[in-house]
């Protein structure tokens, strides 16, 4: 399951907090290495997010390019396409 950066930056002020508040070395050292693994997440997380932007993006540029236009359309669809259709 992929989480989103927001989840994983909350989960990793999360266990900082539970690290610096445990009365136990064991729970602290478990906690503060959990919140370095929530920032490795995190970061995985944004750039996955950056990366599905950017796709979304170029998506929608090459969509809007990739769409005629209702007069090309008719054009499509004549016989003769080197010859234009009367103005409306």
């Amino acid at each position: 399951m992929r989480f989103s950066a927001t989840l994983c930056r909350a989960q990793q002020s999360f266990q900082r907090d539970r690290a610096a508040n445990a009365n136990l070395p064991n729970a602290r050292m478990i906690a503060g290495a959990a919140a370095i693994a929530w920032e490795k997440e995190a970061l995985s997380a944004e750039g996955r997010e950056k990366r599905q932007s950017r796709m979304a993006l170029i998506a929608d540029t090459i969509a809007a390019d990739m769409r005629l236009s209702s007069r090309e359309f008719d054009r499509l669809g004549s016989e003769n396409p080197d010859r234009e259709f009367p103005s409306d």
